[in-house]
């Protein structure tokens, strides 16, 4: 015992020993890296600090010759690194060997409601991004999904702010572990692309602080994000690039960041405003570089020569710049003169797992009826697939996220191969036509043939699977436009009600980035959620179909029923789009599920839902007591069941509220989730802990958090509109 007791002890000191031992060699390490940018800003000249804060091609800035400093490369991708570009042009440079892992989008990665599996796709595309020499990866995005127009909510993760926050950590740590630079986006409130460079957001602080920048802050304060990217909108009067109340008061002062602000491309709109309101990079303003139009040079950047000039003429101290430069130099020691960075890797076995995992894991089961899916491959069987979207390549489109992937397995290529006894068969039923980012040829067929052509097959079929949804084109799930309509384009409606009217066995696959109508749904016997799943497209959605794996996605974001039950559709155009000036958040903090549960609005499809092939019982439902210390953790523990015949995995949710609040609150707040995957007839317990502090509100009336002793509200099930049970514990 004695033996025992002094190993313990001795185990024990020497863990601590360890960790003082690396809190000093980091501290050493910052201090060593502050006095090395200290002894390199004493011989820059001004102009060469000037220099590291404005673009000198469309994706890269200059560096220091003399001094031995690099220049900055980066690249976009939240979801994989895009093909190389031109120097002065957006057109593709023409590389060969620029081709890459195509990831699934973030809603995707969102629906996983797996942090681990974040780190793992982070750091996937961190070794990709540093495989093509780049030293800032412009992503994730962490916008919260206000509205199913968004033509960008493909590229975030949600309407939850704590989802966003869990998922967004994990992924910038993974990908900052390969030596390149997260760049958390677009801070902030670019929460539509109509009107995006134009629009004034205006909004209360608690709205602002609750819902809008939990995921930037958690980016920062937890993650510690290298580089942020400014958004393109304007929030209460001034553009959020060099917005002085969210980049110098917000994110410099109160949250500390000491990395670099890079403006979105054409983003800065003053060389004052700029040098003084934060913004430390800035790119894109040019959109021809070296060409004709001198005005686009980039040394007239607003943060080049007329910068120089303004600190020349003392207009602006040069304290300004240093602490510009020093940024710079941080993120470069951080980043392309750190020499113990490893070397990368590209189109590996490993990245492709990864891929396939979070794309079946974020696949989401919406309705199964009289367990459509899934759908067993059998001799004699004939498998009708119809939609464009069965064969469109997604990769290739949705603005500055489209990718160059080296291999995108379609969807009726998946099925194909899956199904290798049963016969299948094929009809595009609508066609999109030519897109400007697909560089697909305009299309010659016409509608009414393969309208037609669809129904013929339809009728042949034991099962149809029908696969649309929305694609990555302009005004649809894409960057520089919302979308024009709430329903499906290209008369999928239509095709689908005309399909049931042959064969009743229909099931549909949405592929998207958003919420659509589904007047047609009560027609259909099955319903998946497949998203935008990249280079393992095929593959992952025929497991799912198939039952090879069981689906247990859960939404990221709420489908309501009709476009006005949307927060921000209810109140009109006010509130969105705006009037081309402004734009008023009027459902201030009840966004997404935290709208429809205080209105009392049912959805469509409820936040956090999904369904399975497997059946699930959550019980034993405890928070571990009933009175708690401000200071203390709420632990809530469940015993999960798969009580069904297959393996499958469960997202057991955890909701906050509070009754009786002497402010305005959503009815229930997520909090905490724990995803568990079980075996046929097996029981686990989870317990998912709750920090106290994060049940905080923002006070207006002294500009920081604070917490409301009093009674609480735990909900726990499987849903925002699935509660399996509630409780209330005591805070003093």
């Amino acid at each position: 015992m004695k033996r025992e007791f002094y190993s313990g002890i001795r185990y024990l000191c020497t863990s601590v020993f360890f960790v003082v031992c690396t809190i000093i060699g980091n501290a050493q390490k910052s201090n060593d890296m502050e006095s090395k940018i200290d002894s390199i800003l004493s011989q820059m000249t001004l102009k060469e600090k000037v220099d590291l804060c404005h673009a000198q091609s469309k994706f890269s800035t200059k560096g220091v010759e003399r001094l031995g400093i690099p220049e900055v490369w980066m690249a976009d991708g939240p979801h994989g690194v895009r093909a190389e570009i031109s120097w002065d042009s957006w057109n593709y440079a023409g590389w060969t060997n620029d081709s890459i892992t195509a990831f699934p989008v973030l809603t995707c990665l969102a629906s996983t409601f797996r942090p681990e599996l974040a780190g793992q796709y982070g750091f996937s595309l961190g070794e990709e991004a540093r495989y093509r020499k780049k030293d800032v990866l412009l992503g994730p995005g962490v916008n919260i999904y206000r509205t199913p127009l968004n033509g960008r909510n493909f590229e975030y993760m949600g309407e939850d702010p704590f989802l966003a926050s869990v998922m967004a950590v994990p992924y910038i740590k993974g990908v900052q572990k390969n030596g390149v630079a997260a760049c958390v986006k677009h801070y902030a409130l670019n929460n539509q692309e109509k009107w995006r460079s134009l629009i004034n957001v205006e909004l209360s602080d608690r709205a602002l602080h609750e819902i809008y920048l939990p995921a930037f802050k958690a980016s920062v304060q937890e993650a510690g994000v290298w580089s942020i990217m400014g958004a393109y909108n304007k929030v209460r009067g001034q553009y959020a690039t060099h917005n002085e109340f969210l980049n110098n008061d917000i994110l410099k002062t109160k949250w500390n960041f000491d990395g670099v602000v890079i403006s979105d491309w054409s983003a800065a709109h003053s060389t004052t405003e700029a040098a003084l309101y934060g913004l430390d990079m800035e790119m894109g303003t040019g959109t021809d570089g070296l060409g004709s139009n001198v005005k686009n040079h980039y040394d007239y950047y607003y943060l080049a020569n007329p910068f120089l000039e303004k600190l020349k003429n003392n207009e602006i101290p040069e304290s300004i710049v240093d602490d510009k430069a020093r940024r710079i130099l941080r993120l470069m020691f951080r980043t392309n003169m750190n020499p113990n960075r490893p070397l990368g890797r590209v189109n590996n076995q490993e990245h492709i797992d990864v891929a396939y995992k979070v794309a079946t894991e974020g696949i989401v089961l919406l309705k199964n009826e009289d367990e459509f899916f899934p759908i067993q491959d059998s001799k004699g069987l004939t498998i009708a697939v119809i939609g464009e979207n069965a064969t469109r390549a997604m990769s290739a489109g949705g603005g500055s996220s489209e990718l160059k992937p080296k291999f995108e397995i379609s969807p009726l290529e998946g099925i194909k191969k899956r199904y290798k006894n049963a016969t299948i068969l094929h009809s595009m039923g609508y066609e999109t036509g030519p897109s400007e980012y697909n560089r697909i040829v305009p299309g010659k067929l016409n509608a009414d043939s393969l309208r037609t052509k669809a129904i013929e097959i339809a009728k042949q079929a034991d099962v149809v699977l029908f696969i649309g949804g929305l694609n990555k084109s302009n005004s649809q799930d894409c960057e520089g436009n919302d979308r024009k309509a709430f329903g499906l384009p290209f008369n999928q409606d239509n095709i689908i009600n005309e399909i049931h009217e042959v064969n009743q066995n229909l099931g549909v696959i949405i592929v998207s980035g958003n919420a659509v109508d589904m007047p047609w749904l009560s027609k259909v016997k099955g319903l998946i959620e497949s998203w935008y799943l990249g280079s393992v497209t095929g593959i992952a959605m025929a497991d799912v179909i198939s039952g090879k794996v069981n689906p247990s996605g859960k939404l990221p974001f709420s489908f309501p029923k009709r476009l006005e039950d949307n927060s921000a559709h209810y109140f009109g155009e006010s509130s969105y789009p705006g009037d081309g000036v402004n734009q008023y958040y009027q459902d201030d903090i009840l966004v997404g599920y935290r709208w429809h549960d205080t209105k009392k609005i049912k959805p469509l499809f409820a936040f956090g839902y999904g369904k399975s092939y497997t059946t699930f019982e959550l019980s034993n439902i405890a928070a571990n007591k009933k009175k708690y210390d401000k200071d203390g953790t709420i632990e809530v523990t469940c015993d999960v069941s798969n009580t069904g015949e297959v393996d499958g995995a469960e997202v057991v949710q955890v909701y906050v509220g509070k009754p009786n609040s002497k402010v305005d609150r959503a009815k229930k707040e997520l909090k905490g989730f724990a995803k568990v995957a079980l075996k046929q007839g097996e029981k686990k317990t989870v317990t998912i802990a709750i920090d106290i502090s994060k049940l905080k509100y923002y006070d207006t009336g002294i500009s920081d958090w604070n917490l409301e002793l009093g009674n609480y509200d735990i909900y726990v099930g499987n849903a925002s509109d699935n509660i399996i049970k509630k409780s209330t514990i005591k805070i003093e």
